[in-house]
């Protein structure tokens, strides 16, 4: 297989027919950076394309699935060409259309991943959290250790959630919209009993039964498995994931210019990341009445 620099593959599961990719930037806990992504997306032809892979494992190094996009700035190669995509203008203007286009550009991968004919299982231990919890939910099924967490804080004042609106075709209206708006995170148990993810394991046994969950839908043909991930995903398509998706995308770089973003943008310019995010967050910290 292709070495990478940020992630990992290999073969678990009965004759190696279950294929795994690992993040792997756990010093970072596993932040999203777009050269990470572009690994991704390669990986994740490489297996489509392999008929001796029939189920693909996604999972994250150390001690977290992942927490989210990597907000620090460009390190150069295929992330600043994302991140750079003419997102000013001479001024130093920020330009609308310039932020749509780069968010595009990952969407597309992370849609490659909902769309490809291989089944895909995410393995979630620790966070899953903003952009790390977006891929996550664009598998076909989820595993999580029971006290892992899973959610989107990047709705607070840094646009919406892209490929978090399938939320609405996973579970109920009224807990999808709580999720959106506080930007609060649940439990694995909460997930799974929810409807979010398929199972909610101990951590001490969640890569085990994964790999053997992954191993029993294995038992298919790859080339039979992808047709019933075509058939299945049609409905889902029908209803609008598709456009639904793109419409989110585009809306959340309309929301990197509200005023609550403009806030967090202020603070982080100013304090850095960390400053940035105890202005976001604390006040929620203040006000779970739900919790006590």
């Amino acid at each position: 297989m292709t070495s990478f620099q940020f992630i990992e593959t290999d073969r678990v599961g009965t004759d190696d027919r279950v294929g795994r990719i690992t993040l792997n930037r756990p010093e970072k806990m596993n932040a999203l950076s777009q050269e990470l992504l572009y690994e991704l997306s390669e990986a994740l032809h490489d297996m489509e394309a392999d008929h001796t892979v029939r189920v693909i494992i996604l999972r994250g190094s150390g001690r977290t699935f992942s927490a989210g996009y990597d907000l620090t700035p460009a390190q150069g190669g295929a992330d600043a060409v994302v991140r750079n995509h003419k997102r000013q203008d001479e001024q130093g203007r920020r330009l609308v259309m310039g932020i749509r286009t780069g968010m595009q550009q990952i969407t597309d991968i992370h849609m490659y991943f909902w769309n490809m004919s291989k089944v895909t299982i995410t393995q979630i231990h620790g966070y899953a959290l903003a952009g790390g919890c977006e891929l996550a939910m664009m598998a076909d099924l989820v595993v999580a250790a029971d006290d892992a967490q899973l959610g989107h804080p990047g709705c607070r004042g840094l646009g919406t959630s892209r490929t978090g609106v399938i939320w609405p075709l996973v579970f109920g209206m009224r807990k999808a919209k709580e999720l959106y708006y506080t930007g609060e995170s649940v439990s694995g148990t909460e997930a799974e009993e929810i409807g979010m993810i398929n199972y909610a394991w101990p951590m001490d046994e969640l890569e085990e039964r994964t790999i053997a969950f992954a191993d029993r839908i294995a038992i298919a043909s790859a080339d039979h498995l992808g047709i019933l991930k075509v058939n299945m995903n049609r409905f889902y398509e029908n209803m609008g994931i598709y456009s639904s998706v793109r419409s989110s995308t585009d809306l959340d770089a309309a929301g990197q210019f509200t005023e609550f973003s403009y806030g967090f943008q202020d603070r982080m310019r100013e304090g850095g990341l960390k400053e940035a995010l105890s202005w976001r967050d604390g006040p929620y910290k203040d006000s779970d009445w739900y919790k006590r």
